[in-house]
């Protein structure tokens, strides 16, 4: 298996200086591919991130019966376009070979419903930072009118004619739930009105694109989503939104490493609650027409930080905060209120020497004036894209072994660290 071999001499030993471009949101790209299957014909989305989530999904909808075609951009690991030419007769099952490998594979489930009447999805699988229940998805579906069971491990889902439009409240503002149950309603009779959805960037994104392809959506970007279904819809090309989560990594990148990278591509705006507490902490922080810049030439202050759903900050970024916490001057409380298991994470850079003590879903890190190099685990994408960060500030060498989780979210992230003078590389 594959590994990231990361040299320090510690913190700012090095700094980064640089510039990275941000592609194509990983978390709105795959829902996009999903999003084709709603309307027979050839649709385009471009700026899709070259990582190996994009391939699996690729696979997954030449399974049920499309042609896909991904092009990379004009430099390797550069962001590109997919393709997907999508048939009259779908098939309906996503075999469990596929879906295992990617928990966004679900998004099918509610076009195929949609599209087909029937549908048959394997349980996902994905990353390992605990229980994301499918209840809200199944739920709504079954308030769609949909016949809803689980069988030898498949969700099977069914509609005699067409799904009907209904008001649905979900639980918690779930991401996915949201998507599928938003692409199942545009082609409900009737209208449908979801309430407490989630508001991700990504969310809206999708929503474009569905318009773009026919559908009538009202509420985009609020907490509220009416919508009016349409017998059909067309299909389209669409240019995917920026990673704020990538983008929100090279921003912790330059906080854990020093110095001063600018993010071209990254929208500043999607990042508020982050780039202030960065700012708070003593980075200086500052937009550009492209993108926007983060600069740190000190040992930043200890901040707190609380997930929360969009526009909160984000559960993916908690472990690139707790990373730097682990190096900055003072203690911090990191609450996790979205993934129970994030703190998985904890176990790995405590292996660095970070001095923390998790409780339930809180942790207090005491910050330190630098790691210690170790052999760590990755867990999942965002934990090991954090280790590797924070082997820029750990003394000696850090082998982040699990690459291919990292992969799945980050096109090269090593060659993009050593493009910035980091000393990363893969073994």
């Amino acid at each position: 298996m594959d590994a990231f071999r990361v040299d320090s001499k510690g913190p700012l030993s090095t700094p980064l200086h640089g510039t990275v471009v941000v592609g194509g949101a990983k978390n709105s790209a795959l829902k996009l591919m999903a999003a084709t299957l709603l309307a027979p014909g050839t649709s385009t989305v471009h700026n899709v991130p070259d990582i190996l989530d994009v391939e699996v999904m690729g696979q997954l909808l030449g399974e049920l019966g499309c042609t896909v075609e991904v092009t990379g951009g004009p430099t390797v690991g550069d962001p590109g376009s997919c393709r997907v030419t999508v048939p009259e007769e779908l098939g309906s099952k996503a075999p469990y070979q596929l879906v295992r490998r990617l928990r966004a594979s679900i998004a099918v489930l509610g076009p195929l419903v949609a599209r087909c009447g029937h549908a048959s999805v394997a349980l996902p699988g994905g990353d390992a930072i605990g229980s994301r229940g499918l209840d809200m998805h199944l739920s709504g579906l079954e308030e769609l009118g949909a016949r809803v069971r689980v069988e030898h491990g498949q969700i099977v889902a069914e509609v005699t004619d067409r799904l009907r439009g209904a008001r649905l409240a979900l639980d918690f503002p779930s991401v996915g739930a949201t998507e599928n149950l938003l692409m199942a309603a545009v082609l409900a009779e009737g209208s449908t009105l979801i309430d407490n959805v989630a508001r991700e960037p990504e969310i809206g994104d999708l929503c474009q694109m569905l318009v773009a392809m026919g559908a009538r959506i009202e509420g985009i970007g609020s907490s509220t989503l009416e919508i009016t279904g349409v017998e059909r819809l067309h299909p389209v090309e669409h240019t995917t939104v920026a990673d704020r989560i990538v983008a929100g990594t090279w921003a912790f990148a330059a906080a854990i490493g020093g110095g001063e990278v600018r993010i071209d591509g990254g929208n500043a705006d999607h990042l508020d609650i982050v780039l202030d507490k960065l700012a708070n902490a003593g980075a200086t922080v500052s937009t550009t027409r492209a993108g926007f810049t983060v600069a740190v030439d000190r040992r930043l202050r200890s901040f707190d930080v609380s997930t929360l759903p969009y526009p909160g900050f984000p559960t993916d970024l908690q472990p690139f905060a707790m990373a730097l916490a682990s190096v900055s001057d003072g203690t911090s409380m990191i609450t996790e209120n979205v993934f129970e298991a994030r703190f998985m994470f904890a176990q790995e850079l405590a292996r660095l020497g970070a001095d923390l003590r998790t409780d339930g879903h809180h942790a207090v890190v005491r910050g330190r004036p630098e790691l210690s190099g170790a052999p760590v685990d990755a867990h999942d994408i965002r934990a090991g894209a954090a280790l590797v960060l924070a082997g820029l500030a750990a003394q000696g060498t850090t082998v982040v072994s699990g690459s291919h989780h990292v992969d799945r979210g980050y096109p090269r992230l090593d060659e993009a660290l050593c493009s910035l003078g980091a000393d990363v590389r893969r073994q």
